[in-house]
Order: C-alpha cells, then sequence, then structure tokens
C-alpha cells in the first residue's frame, strides 16, 4: 500500500503540473498571436519600404519577445517529461518485478498437477459465464470433467442476470423444481457446549425469501388483493418457524401502493433485499452443485496479492542474511501471512476431548448417541471392540461411528 501510495503521488505530480503546462501554453500562445499581429502592424506602417530606425527597434524588441515566449514553452515542455520519468523510476523503486523469486515452480509442475489447474480455471470460466472460453479451454487441455456441469453453470447465470433485473420467475422456478434438496442442504448440525451432542435442523429460506419479494413488488404496484391471493397460495409452506415475518409482510397490505415507501414497513422496499437474494441464491446453488461460494481461482488469487508484498520483503531480507534456503525447508510459508477474514479457511470443529481442530486426517466421528468427537480420540477411548461414550454411559461398537462432513 505504501508502494502504490507512492508512486500514486508522482502520478499526481505530473497530473497538476501537465493541468498548468496546458493553461501556461494557451496563454503564452495568445502572448505569441498578439505579439505576432503588433509586429505585422509595424511593417504595415513602413513607408516606402523603408523602416525607420523606430520601427527597427520595435522589431527587434518584439522578436525578443516571441523568442522568450517559445524558449519558456520548450523549457515547461521539457520540466514536464521530468517529471512523467520520475513516475517511471518511482514504480521500479516501489515494486520488485522478480515476482519468480516467491514462488515454488514445483508445486504445479507434473501432467497431474496441470490437469487440476486446468480444471480449476475451467471451473472459474463456468463460474463467471464465459463458456464458450471455457469450451475451448477443455478441448485444448482434454479437460472433460466439467462438461456436465456446463448447464448448470448456464443455467445458474441466466437466474442471476433475470435477479439483477428483478425478475423473480426463473428463481422461483429453479426454488420450486430442488425443493427437497434444498431443505436437505439446508440441515444445519448444532452441538451442544455442555455434553457435544448433534442436533440436526431442516431449513432453507431461499423460496420464502423469493416469495417474500414477489408479494412486497405486488404489494408496491398497488395490486393489494392480488398479494393477498398469492400470500394464501404461497405462504402456508413456510408458515412453521417464519410466523413472525409472515405477519409483518401481513401487515403491509393495509399500505399498498405508494404509501408503502412512507409506511411502518417501507424497510421491505430497500434494494439490500435484491443483493441478498443473489448472495443466497448463489451459495445454495453452488452448494447443490458441491462447490463453494466464492471460486477458488479468485481465491487464491486474490490472497496471493494481499501476501505478496510481506512475501517480498522476507525474501529480500532473507537473501541478504544468506539464508535463502530456508525458504523450501519446509512445506510452509516463512512468516505468517495476516489475511481477511473472508480468505481464512479452517475446520469449524473442535474435539471436545483433545481440545484439537479435525483435520482431514483426523475427521470429525459422529457416535451412535449423537455425540461427536475426533478419530484420535475415538481410537484412544476404544478398549477392544467397546467405545464407552465420554458424555453418555451408553456403549457402542467404534465401527458404528460415522464420519460427518462439514
Amino acid at each position: 500500500m505504501d508502494a502504490c501510495s507512492a508512486v500514486g503521488r508522482e502520478a499526481d505530480k505530473v497530473l497538476s503540473k501537465f493541468s498548468n503546462l496546458g493553461k501556461t501554453i494557451n496563454k503564452s500562445i495568445d502572448d505569441q498571436i498578439s505579439q505576432i499581429e503588433a509586429l505585422r502592424a509595424v511593417l504595415a506602417t513602413g513607408e516606402d519600404e523603408q523602416l525607420t530606425s523606430v520601427h527597427k527597434t520595435d522589431l527587434k524588441h518584439l522578436t525578443l519577445k516571441i523568442s522568450d515566449g517559445i524558449g519558456r514553452i520548450a523549457t515547461e515542455h521539457r520540466d514536464l517529461h521530468s517529471t512523467v520519468s520520475k513516475v517511471g523510476k518511482a514504480i521500479d523503486r516501489n515494486f520488485v518485478s522478480d515476482f519468480d523469486s516467491t514462488s515454488r515452480e514445483d508445486v504445479l509442475r507434473g501432467p497431474n498437477k496441470e490437469h487440476l489447474l486446468n480444471e480449476v480455471i475451467l471451473q472459474h470460466l463456468y463460474r463467471q459465464g464465459h463458456l464458450t472460453i471455457a469450451q475451448t479451454l477443455a478441448e485444448e487441455s482434454g479437460v472433460h470433467e466439467y462438461k456436465s456441469q456446463k448447464e448448470p453453470f448456464l443455467a445458474l447465470n441466466n437466474i442471476l442476470g433475470a435477479l439483477k433485473e428483478r425478475n423473480l420467475e426463473p428463481a422461483l422456478n429453479w426454488a420450486a423444481e430442488n425443493r427437497d434438496a434444498l431443505n436437505l442442504q439446508g440441515s444445519s448440525i448444532f452441538f451442544s457446549q455442555t455434553d457435544g451432542r448433534a442436533t440436526v435442523q431442516q431449513k432453507s429460506s431461499l423460496e420464502l425469501r423469493l416469495h417474500k419479494l414477489k408479494f412486497v413488488d405486488l404489494l408496491n404496484s398497488g395490486d393489494r388483493m392480488q398479494a393477498i391471493l398469492y400470500a394464501r397460495r404461497n405462504f402456508p409452506n413456510f408458515v412453521q418457524g417464519q410466523e413472525k415475518e409472515i405477519q409483518v409482510l401481513m401487515g403491509a397490505v393495509m399500505y399498498a401502493g405508494p404509501d408503502l415507501k412512507s409506511s411502518p414497513y417501507s424497510s421491505l422496499l430497500d434494494p439490500c433485499h435484491w443483493a441478498e437474494i443473489e448472495d443466497m441464491f448463489l451459495r445454495d446453488a453452488c452448494a447443490l452443485m458441491g462447490l463453494s461460494v466464492e471460486s477458488p481461482l479468485a481465491v487464491a488469487i486474490n490472497a496471493g496479492c494481499t501476501a505478496l508484498p510481506a512475501l517480498l520483503n522476507i525474501k529480500q531480507v532473507m537473501q541478504q542474511r544468506q539464508v535463502a534456503g530456508v525458504w523450501n525447508a519446509k512445506d510452509e510459508l516463512p512468516i505468517e501471512i495476516d489475511l481477511p477474514e473472508n480468505m481464512r479457511f479452517h475446520s469449524v470443529f473442535a474435539c471436545p476431548i483433545l481440545r484439537q481442530q479435525v483435520s482431514e486426517g483426523n475427521p470429525p466421528m459422529r457416535l451412535t448417541c449423537g455425540h461427536v468427537i475426533s478419530r484420535d480420540a475415538l481410537n484412544k477411548l476404544t478398549t477392544g471392540h467397546k467405545l464407552k461414550c465420554p458424555y453418555c454411559p451408553i456403549e457402542q461398537n467404534p465401527v458404528d461411528a460415522r464420519i460427518i462432513y462439514f
């Protein structure tokens, strides 16, 4: 950030000098025109093509003024070039172009790894709706695994485009078709802080949010009766657990039409609801496809750009101290990188027995009694073919425990 600010200050100087130079040149040109007109007038007053000493003095004075004006313009123009060159020097001074020194070529070396990288790029292109480019990449790289995802991504982008235009019909149809999957996907696992017992709640608020926006749109148009009929037809399926929200929506019926904007329910018209429904739809649709909401490629590049200044600094320090070999000594970064919260990924469950975060090698295990512990804890508590739950006295066979995926 400091480097960008330093370059920005030099660029501001160029813009300021360029603006001032434009004004100065315009004024100087006007002065030159005036001097030339005066010179022509002096020449026109000469009699019989003979110039008096006075005329010669005036001509010499005017010629010197014109020459001085041209010299000033040339000098200011050279100063501008000097200021522009300082921007380039500031960029060279504040930005290191040797980015390769902070990367490891062996990470992506090999046919299998190149194949995986092409898959990540292909998935990102599908996410962004660049289907033609993705198809060309798939053909040239030989990656065919994602061809089956082309249609879902195409539908996803079409629905997002419709939502941006405030057209809810495609999203409502998609939510109705995938209702069961959305409810299953919306299942949430909650762990008791006292005994670690896992409970499951099934819910998905996407379809209700879509119907809510449609209902508010009908109210805003002033069609009160149509809004009531729409509510009777669609809201009964979502009343359980959402009674208060449904009551608020029905209370807004009294202010249908232009009065809704100045009513106690004016917050229903906040444009943020449309942005939220786009994010919610994208999250649920990606979840059904087994994908994260954010593109892995975009997250990796953004995280890399954030970490790059710190990596360049530590690389220079290590080279100065002649300990460059430490960089590749371990499969980890030599320093801790402070990334934003949305770029931090870690396990969402810590074993209540060992007080450690679970990992791929030590996944969370759900016991038959509903309590969840890590696999390492499970192995340590197992005696023969019996396992006694550390929270309840139920004995069970450890092979009956099942891995939980978050």
